[in-house]
């Protein structure tokens, strides 16, 4: 019987670290919960509804200013692959947390207005959504995770799908 807890034990810690390195090499990590859930922390009156780390980052309009769009196709095997396009912006993952720079940062990629993970590279595969009509949203931030906007307005994308 000990034989068995010991392999089903290094089994558990060989198979979590595997999907965590597997996880960050796509450039996915995983926050603990959504700061913008105001069941979690009560309600605040920001743009976010709910509190912020970090101020927006707020950037004038034009042809430099940052944008992104958004695909989201069925996997032939399993889950989702959502395909983020930025445009005048650079994913800077060796500057996550750091000082901003402008014109580089990271994502954020929000289920049905629920924080699912940072996003670091153009490409993420999502194992499973929800059945029924799922929103998918991606929002630009800068370094220190501050969202970014322009002209007043959030610099994200959003793609709906029907789940069956």
């Amino acid at each position: 019987m000990s034989r068995s807890l010991a392999l089903f034990a290094i089994g558990l810690v060989f198979g979590g670290g595997a999907g965590f390195v597997t996880a960050a090499a796509y450039g996915v990590t995983f926050d603990g919960h959504d700061h913008g859930d105001a069941a979690q922390h009560g309600a605040h009156d920001t743009a976010q509804g709910g509190h912020d780390h970090a101020q927006a980052t707020h950037l004038p309009p034009g042809p430099d200013a940052p944008g992104v769009s958004v695909a989201l196709t069925r996997d032939p095997m399993s889950g989702w692959n959502l395909h983020v396009s930025p445009q005048n912006f650079r994913f800077a993952p060796e500057n996550a947390s750091a000082s901003d720079v402008p014109g580089e940062g990271h994502a954020h990629v929000y289920v049905n207005d629920v924080k699912l993970a940072r996003l670091y590279s153009e490409w993420m595969h999502i194992p499973d959504l929800p059945k029924g009509p799922v929103e998918v949203k991606v929002s630009l931030n800068a370094n220190s995770h501050s969202p970014l906007m322009v002209d007043g307005i959030p610099v994200e994308a959003v793609v709906t799908v029907q789940v069956e």
